[in-house]
This record gives structure tokens, sequence and C-alpha cells, in this order.
């Protein structure tokens, strides 16, 4: 079985970093626009949360996992070899 790609913690810390330090900087005189990055900040904490959670998950499975830092990494296959896989892989209609 081949790992289940997950994002790269990294991507979320850069993205939380910026927020906080580039962003709420830049909007500091707009209490909606901050109250908005506060949202998005909390969203991305979810989401990381959410990840640990499917990588336990899969830890107890035993499903293999692997981090990827861009699409180039996922995207090994051309669309067209993905989708033949995808057809052979369903039943028949």
């Amino acid at each position: 079985m081949e790992p289940i790609p997950l994002p790269s913690p990294i991507q979320y810390e850069l993205i939380l970093q910026l927020l906080e330090r580039k962003t709420n900087f830049a909007v500091s005189g707009n209490t909606e626009v901050q109250e908005k990055v506060r949202q998005l900040m909390i969203t991305l904490r979810k989401a990381i949360a959410q990840q640990k959670q499917i990588e336990d998950i899969c830890c107890q499975a035993k499903l293999p996992t692997a981090y990827f830092w861009s699409l180039n990494h996922v995207l090994e296959h051309s669309p067209v070899e993905v989708n033949s896989e995808i057809e052979k892989s369903q039943p028949p209609v």
C-alpha cells in the first residue's frame, strides 16, 4: 500500500507565522479584518489537530503516511494515469 499523503507540518507553521507576524501587523487598524485573521488562525490550528488525529488513526491501523512539501511530490503520475487507475479500481456499472 502506498503511503497516505499529508501536508508537511511546516506548511501550517509557515502560514501561522505569516498570519501572526506580517498580516496581524498589516491589519492592525482594521478590527473586522483582524477578527477574520484570528478566525483563520483558529481554523488552521484545528486543521493541525485534525491532521494529528488522522496520523494517530493511521498509526493504529498500521497505514503508512508520508509528508509532502508540494504538489510535485503528490502528482507523480500524470492525470490520465491517475484517472485510468481510478477507473480500474471501480466496478463496472
